[in-house]
């Protein structure tokens, strides 16, 4: 089923993420805290993507095992920065032949020391939604920014990059973390007020420790609410306490968006089916609603 037609429906959503391992070790741990996040029934998982070929191929594995094994529906990540063009529609074959019908399509971080851009890659993004239209009937989704892309001068032109890439053909989008709701609903205005009008995904991660917090801060540049920071300074030294405010303030996050019409939910989980589980616990009657 593609996403973007389960998003039409007027319910709530929820979905999480899982991620490969680094290497093929920690092949079947990944794939039982997938398993235990799949019992949760949520409306779909994505699989982020194993950049540069090597472990890349787990990501479509484990979106099959999603799909096919589980009976939920999958999501699969792409980039295009660290792969060649004929690496990535060997990918995309790849994804069509097990029957993957949804790619969330990314330009992924350069990696390092590698000359960008180069004739042999795809440049940004939205070339690459072009390209998987070109060799599939796929529902795609992208990526979106409230606190604008670190790259972009401007919120204004990161909108404007926005448009172009929805414009391509992107079914819907997903925001990188946040943790203060009014940052979103400012960038819903804006974003609609461009005439991006497809379905937006607010992306909730559960920060259940300190240096989880910092790994974010240095990965996005995310602004962290003094609200949030009070948490951190007081449960962020006592590891189960900091683990029950994490959850509780990421709960609060989704409640407040559902109270505020937002249907859609993506749940950073990342491999941690125990948080996954929580969320789902406190959203329970909500949800039902």
């Amino acid at each position: 089923m593609k996403i973007i037609d389960r998003l039409r429906e007027d319910k709530i959503h929820i979905s999480f993420e899982v991620f490969p391992p680094k290497t093929d070790a920690g092949f079947d741990r990944v794939l039982k805290a997938t398993d235990k996040i799949a019992e949760l029934k949520p409306d779909f998982i994505s699989v982020t993507y194993g950049a540069g070929g090597g472990t890349s191929k787990n990501t479509a594995e484990i979106a099959r095992h999603i799909k096919e094994d589980l009976g939920v529906e999958s999501l699969a990540h792409l980039t295009c920065a660290s792969s060649t063009k004929d690496e990535v529609r060997n990918v995309i074959k790849n994804l069509k032949e097990l029957g993957i019908e949804n790619i969330l399509a990314l330009r992924g971080d350069i990696p390092e020391g590698m000359t960008f851009p180069s004739e042999d890659r795809f440049q940004h993004a939205s070339e690459l939604v072009e390209e998987i239209h070109k060799n599939g009937d796929f529902c795609i989704g992208a990526a979106c920014y409230p606190e604008g892309h670190v790259e972009s001068e401007n919120k204004k032109e990161d909108i404007g990059f926005l448009k172009e890439k929805v414009d391509k053909g992107v079914d819907f989008l997903t925001t990188q973390m946040f943790f203060d709701n009014d940052i979103h609903y400012n960038f819903l205005y804006r974003i609609r007020e461009a005439g991006i009008t497809v379905p937006i995904l607010p992306g909730i991660m559960p920060i259940t420790s300190a240096a989880q917090m910092k790994r974010s801060q240095e990965l996005s540049g995310t602004i962290f609410p003094r609200r949030f920071l009070a948490i951190l300074d007081r449960f962020g030294g006592c590891p189960d306490a900091m683990w029950q405010a994490g959850i509780a303030y990421a709960t609060d996050q989704i409640i407040d968006l559902l109270a505020n019409g937002v249907k859609n939910i993506h749940i950073y989980s990342m491999n941690k089916p125990e948080i996954a589980e929580a969320i789902m616990s406190n959203l329970s009657e909500i949800i039902k609603s």
